[in-house]
């Protein structure tokens, strides 16, 4: 176990409360807007979070994408920033978290806790829509 890679739902909540860190949501664009939610009880977005779903580190084929296209897959990005990496439950956010240290991010960290830890505290806020999505083209 590496601690120093995990995030606390306080880090979360700082972030997303004054961007001391970039929060990446790993999950499907219509579970990040809010549109479905299969698994856990609410449905949204942590607020400030942008959308890179897990899969699309992958190729047609289900491999790993090379470096280069992983680079640019996060191009827009502060390579130097601190990035918080979540999904639903902690799992799916793995890969992007694995994509973004291959692509040369160096302060990456997950919160294992995820979606179904953030909506288990009343006082944090829920985001719906897709205006932070992020589509590849």
């Amino acid at each position: 176990m590496q601690p120093a890679m995990l995030a606390s739902v306080e880090d979360v909540q700082q972030a997303s409360a004054n961007g001391s860190a970039l929060l990446i949501d790993s999950r499907d664009a219509r579970r990040y807007a809010g549109l479905e939610e299969p698994i856990d009880a609410k449905a949204g977005h942590i607020p400030g979070a942008v959308n890179y779903f897990w899969k699309d580190v992958l190729d047609w084929d289900g491999r790993w994408t090379d470096t280069g296209v992983l680079e640019e897959r996060f191009s827009k990005l502060d390579k130097d920033g601190a990035i918080i990496v979540y999904c639903g439950s902690g799992v799916s956010a793995c890969p992007n978290v694995i994509a973004l240290e291959e692509a040369g991010f160096s302060n990456v960290k997950l919160y294992s806790g995820s979606w179904s830890d953030w909506i288990s505290y009343e006082e944090n806020p829920v985001a719906i829509g897709d205006a932070e999505a992020h589509k590849d083209v």
